[in-house]
């Protein structure tokens, strides 16, 4: 396998140390990578002086970005000043197309949450939808924004949802709409994923609309294990945010941003810039989202052991973050995952 290259984007606030803390577990099992490291966010641009630019990333990380096999972003800061640039996310997911946000919503051994076990999928488009960012004043006093929904768009993720849940061994896929209310374009999403729905037989296809999936997740979550949950670029960011509470702590909640030809890897969470240099927050969503990308780049044996020896600490919870009821920092906890990596790497 040729050597690959990989961007780490350093993210605003604690996004440079978290980032720190995957490079170590990465560096301990030294797959063939390169690895550049980039700036991009909130920060970066303040302390570039503001340029007038339409996104948070510099040209030049753009550049390292377009000639490398995948990307590591660490959190970022999207400022809701109107005129500031675009988001660092959301610009990549746009440009990169990188159409699929997948988030695995998983209880760890040993943190089960006050509602229970949960084991599923969240799938978001990540390229259509409000996030366009087509919004208009049409005076001093009203705005509206715009709502873009595809066929092509719809098709493409809903094949993505149901590929995963065949992958996975689910049995069901369920599509998370407002069509009563938004009849046009959550009319064109779902009759979208009912065609393609076709294309598995095996994989059950239901609808819920939107207010009622968040009553149910808090009401019965385990009525959705084995399913991979799918919809829209709003709807989805909002579902799995509350759904990472179900697991107890979104700085467990790792992801992937996947298009036909590239892939960006970032946790769920912010950059809380108010923990900034204490490194004292929780790596495991970062450093789950570098194995995951490993696994992406064809180093699965790699990514098998950081995903087991992350399990494994969170487990036993001698060497975690405060949130997780211990006092490791941020760095210590990526150390005791990188020794464990290691040893895990060997057995297989």
């Amino acid at each position: 396998m040729a050597r690959k290259r990989v961007v780490v984007i350093n993210g605003d606030g604690t996004g440079p140390e978290l980032a720190e803390a995957a490079l170590r577990v990465i560096d301990a099992l030294k797959p063939d990578i390169e690895v550049v490291r980039c700036d991009a966010g909130y920060e970066w641009w303040l302390s570039a002086g503001k340029p007038n630019l339409p996104n948070l990333i510099p040209p030049q990380t753009w550049e390292e970005i377009m000639n490398s096999d995948a990307c590591l972003k660490a959190p970022t800061t999207t400022p809701p000043d109107p005129t500031a640039p675009g988001s660092v996310a959301v610009n990549i997911r746009r440009r990169m197309d990188l159409y699929a946000n997948l988030r695995p919503i998983k209880t760890f051994k040993g943190r089960v949450g006050p509602l229970g076990e949960v084991d599923f999928l969240c799938v978001r488009e990540a390229t259509e939808g409000l996030y366009i960012g087509a919004e208009i004043a049409l005076d001093q006093e009203t705005a509206i924004a715009i709502r873009k929904i595809t066929r092509r768009g719809s098709e493409r993720i809903a094949r993505v949802a149901f590929r995963e849940a065949v992958n996975r061994g689910y049995r069901r896929v369920i599509a998370i709409t407002k069509r009563n209310i938004l009849r046009l374009t959550d009319s064109v999403f779902y009759n979208s994923v009912e065609s393609v729905a076709k294309e598995f037989p095996g994989i059950e296809l239901e609808e819920y609309y939107i207010d009622n999936m968040a009553q149910q997740l808090v009401k019965n979550p385990q009525r959705f294990n084995q399913t991979a949950l799918l919809s829209t670029n709003l709807f989805m960011d909002v579902i799995s945010e509350l759904c990472s509470s179900l697991i107890g702590n979104i700085g467990l909640v790792y992801s992937a941003n996947v298009g036909d030809r590239y892939a960006m890897f970032e946790p769920a969470h912010g950059s809380a810039p108010k923990y900034k240099g204490l490194y004292k927050v929780n790596p495991t969503a970062t450093i789950l989202s570098a194995a995951w990308m490993l696994d992406y780049l064809g180093f699965h044996r790699h990514a098998k052991s950081i995903f087991s020896a992350a399990e494994k600490v969170i487990e036993e919870g001698r060497t975690v973050t405060y949130d997780l009821d211990g006092s490791a920092s941020t760095l210590e906890m990526a150390d005791a995952i990188a020794r464990e990596a290691v040893k895990i790497y060997d057995t297989l």
